[in-house]
C-alpha cells in the first residue's frame, strides 16, 4: 500500500481494536516493510494518538489511553450503533443525555453515509425504546438540526406551537439546548419578540438553519439553565411536594427523575417534600408509575387530580359480573 494518507488510516483502524499487533503483522497486513511501519507509528504520534510500543524479540504495537480524545474511526456497525443509541436517548431527553451528547449525534449524523442512514433510521423504526414516560419525545432530526444551528451560530426559523394551542413562526438566535431531565427545551434570542425567550423542543416544527451568522448576545445574567428555570417559574406556580410512599427510598429514588427525592421514614418507608415547576398532571402520573402504594399529603391541586383520576381509572374498567 503506497498511499500513505489511506495507510495510516488502515493502521490507524487496526490499532483501535483491543489488542496488541506485532510489528510484523502490521507489516504484513499492510504490504510495507517493518521500518515502514515505524515511520507510520511515529506520524501517528505526531497527529496525537497515544501508541504504546513493547520491547521483545517481536515486539507490539497497541493504542491506549492519552491526555486527549483523538479522532476515532468507525466501521459501518459501530456507526450504526452509536447512532441508533444516541437517537434513542436524546428524543426521549433520558436524564444523563445532556446537550454534548446532541452535539456528538449532530456531528456524526452530519458524516454518515447515505446508506449508513438508512440503517440507522430503518432500525430506530423497527425498535421500541423503554422510556421512563418523563415527557414528550422529540424528533432526532429536529434535535440535530437545532444542535447544528447553536454550534454553528447561525440564525434559526421554525414553527412554534404554544401551551394554547396558537401557531406561530420564529426567526431566533439559537443559544443552547438544555434537558430537564423529561423535556427538551432551547433557549434563544427571538428576533421577532427582540428579547429571550425558551422553546419546548418538543412544539418546534420544521427547522432551517438559514446560513446567516450572528454574534452570540450575553444572556441577561446567570447561564442558559438559570434563564430557563425563571422562564418556568414565571410560566407556571411552583408546587410544594408532599408525598409518602409504602417503599424504601431507594426503590423510589430509582423510579423518579433526579430532581424529585424521597427522604428514608423506615426500612420500608419514605417521603417525597420537594417545591417543584412540574404540573399536576405530570406528577400524577409519575407518582402513578413508581409502582407503589402512596399518598398525596399536598399541595391540594394534586390531591384533586389525583382523586379525580383515580375515579376516571376506576370507571375505565367495568366491574365484572
Amino acid at each position: 500500500m503506497t498511499d500513505t494518507p489511506a495507510r495510516l488510516l488502515h493502521l490507524l483502524s487496526l490499532l483501535q481494536t483491543p489488542r496488541e499487533w506485532p510489528g510484523s503483522e502490521l507489516a504484513e497486513r499492510l504490504s510495507v516493510s517493518p521500518r515502514t511501519i515505524r515511520r507510520d507509528i511515529d506520524r501517528l504520534r505526531d497527529l496525537g494518538y497515544p501508541v504504546e510500543a513493547t520491547l521483545g524479540a517481536v515486539g507490539g504495537y497497541r493504542l491506549v489511553a492519552g491526555t486527549a480524545m483523538p479522532p476515532l474511526l468507525l466501521d459501518d456497525e459501530e456507526a450504526v450503533a452509536i447512532a441508533v443509541g444516541l437517537r434513542a436517548g436524546a428524543g426521549h431527553a433520558i436524564e444523563g443525555v445532556e446537550e454534548a451528547s446532541v452535539r456528538a449525534l449532530a456531528k456524526l449524523e452530519q458524516v454518515l453515509p447515505a446508506r449508513l442512514r438508512h440503517r440507522v433510521s430503518t432500525l430506530q423504526n423497527a425498535t421500541i425504546p423503554l422510556t421512563r414516560g418523563d415527557g414528550a419525545t422529540v424528533a432526532p432530526a429536529t434535535l440535530t438540526a437545532l444542535a447544528g444551528a447553536v454550534t454553528g451560530r447561525e440564525k434559526l426559523r421554525f414553527g412554534y406551537r404554544a401551551g394554547d394551542g396558537a401557531e406561530t413562526k420564529r426567526l431566533v438566535e439559537p443559544y443552547r439546548l438544555v434537558s430537564t431531565g423529561h423535556r427538551w427545551y432551547l433557549v434563544a434570542y427571538d428576533l421577532g419578540r427582540e428579547d429571550w425567550r425558551t422553546f419546548r423542543v418538543d412544539r418546534v416544527s420544521d427547522p432551517l438553519a438559514t446560513g446567516a451568522r450572528f454574534a452570540p448576545r450575553e444572556l441577561p445574567a446567570g447561564d442558559a439553565a438559570q434563564l430557563l428555570a425563571r422562564s418556568m417559574a414565571r410560566s407556571q406556580q411552583e408546587l410544594d411536594l408532599d408525598v409518602s410512599f409504602e417503599a424504601s427510598a431507594d426503590f423510589v429514588t430509582a423510579r423518579l427523575p433526579s430532581h424529585l427525592a424521597p427522604a428514608p421514614a423506615g426500612p420500608a418507608a419514605c417521603r417525597l417534600r420537594a417545591r417543584t415547576a412540574d404540573s399536576v398532571e405530570w406528577l400524577a402520573l409519575r407518582l402513578a408509575l413508581v409502582d407503589a402504594p402512596f399518598t398525596v399529603h399536598g399541595p391540594e391541586p394534586l390531591r384533586a387530580y389525583v382523586e379525580d383520576l383515580a375515579g376516571r381509572l376506576a370507571a375505565a374498567v367495568p366491574a365484572r359480573g
